[in-house]
C-alpha cells in the first residue's frame, strides 16, 4: 500500500505542536529531525560518538516534523493542516520557522523503516543506556541498558525535556511507589525500574502509548513492575505515591499539581517538565502555591525541568 508523507518545516520550540496536531488528524506516526537532538561533534560525550558522522551531516537544516496518511486522506489532511498553521502561529509568542508544508508518496517500506536510521543508543544520567534494539552498545561496568522501540510517534528520550527527566530520576530516586503521567513510550517507567522501582503505575490517555509502553515494558523484563494504563492525567487513581513525573507542557503540569499534591505522600517527590524557560517562573510559582517545596530547577536549552517535595 502507498501512503503519503507530509512534512511540516518549524522550529524546536514548534515541533511538538506540530506533532500533536499531525498525530489528532490521523497520523499513521510521526517523526521529528532536528540536528539540536544531536550531539555537538566537537564536544563528544558519554557514547554519543558512536553516532555515524553521516547522519548529521544528512540530517534538514530546519526543523522537519513528518507524518503519514493513507493517499485517500490526504486532500482532506492538507486542507485541515493548512487552516491550523495560521492559527498555530497567531497563538505562539515564539518563532515557529517557515511552517512550510510539502507532500510526497513513498512506500509502506520506507516511511516504516526510514526513521530508524537517526535513532542510535546514547546515555541518559550517570548509568542509564537507551538504546533500539537494532543496535549494539559496549556496555561499562554499572550501565542499565533499556532497550526502547518507541515506534512512529512516542518518544525515544533525546529531547531535552525526556533527559532532563531521567537525570532527575536517576538522582532524587530512593525507593517507593512511582507514578508516571503521559508515559508514552514508557521511557520514564522504564528508567525507574531499572533504577530499583518494583511498584510502578504509568498512565497516558492515549491507547497507542499504552501499548507501546507495555511492550517496552516485556522487551525489558519489567513487565511485572509497571502498570500501564489507559487514562486522563491521574483521574480515575485512588492511590498515593512516593514519587511522581510528568514529562508534560507547563499548561497541563499546572493543571496536574494539586491533585497530583493530594495523591503525593507527605515527603513525596513530583518531578516535571516539559517547561519552556520563558514559562519557568511561572510553573515555580504553581509549584509553591500547590503546596509543594520546590528543590530544583534544572536547565537544558530551551528547555526546563523541576524537583518538588511534598512536606
Amino acid at each position: 500500500m502507498d501512503y503519503v508523507e507530509i512534512t511540516v518545516s518549524t522550529s524546536s520550540l514548534g515541533a511538538d505542536a506540530v506533532s500533536d496536531e499531525m498525530l489528532r488528524l490521523g497520523a499513521m506516526g510521526t517523526q521529528i529531525l532536528d540536528r539540536a537532538d544531536l550531539p555537538d561533534p566537537e564536544k563528544p560525550v558519554h557514547n554519543w560518538e558512536l553516532m555515524d558522522q553521516s547522519v548529521i551531516d544528512n540530517m534538514p537544516e530546519d526543523v522537519q516534523v513528518k507524518a503519514w496518511y493513507s493517499e485517500e486522506e490526504t486532500p482532506v489532511i492538507l486542507e485541515k493542516l493548512r487552516s491550523f498553521l495560521p492559527t498555530l502561529r497567531e497563538s505562539c509568542h515564539f518563532d515557529l520557522g517557515t511552517l512550510e508544508v510539502s507532500v510526497q508518496s513513498v512506500q509502506d517500506t520506507d516511511w516504516n523503516e526510514n526513521w530508524k536510521k537517526y535513532y542510535k543508543p546514547f546515555r541518559a544520567g550517570k548509568h542509564l543506556v537507551i538504546k533500539p534494539s537494532w543496535e549494539t552498545w559496549d556496555a561499562q561496568e554499572g550501565d542499565l541498558i533499556i532497550e526502547l522501540d518507541p515506534g512512529m510517534a512516542f518518544g525515544t528520550g533525546t529531547h531535552e525535556t525526556t533527559a532532563l527527566c531521567v537525570e532527575l530520576i536517576e538522582d532524587y530516586y530512593k525507593g517507593g511507589t512511582l507514578l508516571d503521567v503521559g508515559t508514552g513510550s514508557g521511557i520514564l517507567a522504564l528508567c525507574a525500574a531499572k533504577l530499583g522501582a518494583e511498584n510502578i503505575t504509568a498512565v497516558d490517555i492515549d491507547p497507542d502509548a499504552v501499548r507501546v509502553a507495555k511492550e517496552n515494558a516485556e522487551r525489558n523484563g519489567v513487565a511485572d513492575k509497571i502498570d500501564v494504563r489507559e487514562g486522563d492525567l491521574i483521574q480515575g487513581l485512588d492511590a498515593s505515591f512516593d514519587f511522581a513525573a510528568a514529562n508534560i507542557l507547563a499548561p497541563i503540569v499546572k493543571l496536574l499539581l494539586p491533585p497530583m499534591y493530594k495523591h503525593t505522600v507527605k515527603g513525596g517527590l513530583f518531578i516535571c517538565s516539559g517547561i519552556l524557560k520563558e514559562q519557568e517562573e511561572d510553573v515555580c510559582d504553581a509549584i509553591e502555591k500547590a503546596g509543594y517545596t520546590l528543590l530544583e530547577v534544572r536547565r537544558k536549552n530551551d528547555w526546563v525541568a523541576m524537583a518538588a517535595r511534598k512536606d
